[in-house]
């Protein structure tokens, strides 16, 4: 089997196979909001098109859709469309634009930062990284002064 993009390795879990154990993580943790009833339910690799094929002058485009990992029902009746990675690909950030446009769900594209709480936007982690750190100054030990 060819070496995966990331390193990441496929874990299966309940049947389903995610592409990361990061994803598998996940969906533990939605299994347990949905028996907590603290969502209403959830769906795995929903799949959402963001362009129909097309033909111009004489050649055949192919549709273009986005594979999300979830999409999260929640009590409110609000949907959520979540992909779990640790990197925005460039590819991702033109899907994303597409989906905005065309869909009127929330999309999140999160990671498992343990320092940072566990499960974190990616758009938040970048902001709290980029925040300057406060720097601990050591006190001067030295000859007191007589």
């Amino acid at each position: 089997m060819p070496a995966r993009k990331y390193g990441n390795k496929i874990v299966v879990v309940d049947n389903h196979k995610f592409d990361s154990k990061e994803e598998a993580k996940y969906y533990d943790q939605l299994k347990w909001l949905l028996q907590a009833k603290q969502i209403k339910s959830f769906k795995l690799q929903p799949k959402y098109l963001l362009q129909e094929a097309f033909k111009k002058n004489g050649k055949t485009f192919r549709k273009i859709e986005y594979i999300a990992d979830f999409e999260i029902h929640n009590l409110d009746g609000s949907i959520e469309v979540v992909d779990v990675n640790g990197v925005e690909t460039e590819a991702f950030k033109i899907k994303r634009k597409l989906f905005e446009m065309k869909y009127p769900y929330k999309l999140s594209l999160i990671t498992y930062e343990l320092a940072f709480g566990g499960w974190i936007d990616l758009e938040e982690l970048k902001k709290l990284k980029r925040k300057p750190q406060k720097k601990v100054r050591a006190k001067k030990i030295g000859k007191p002064k007589t």
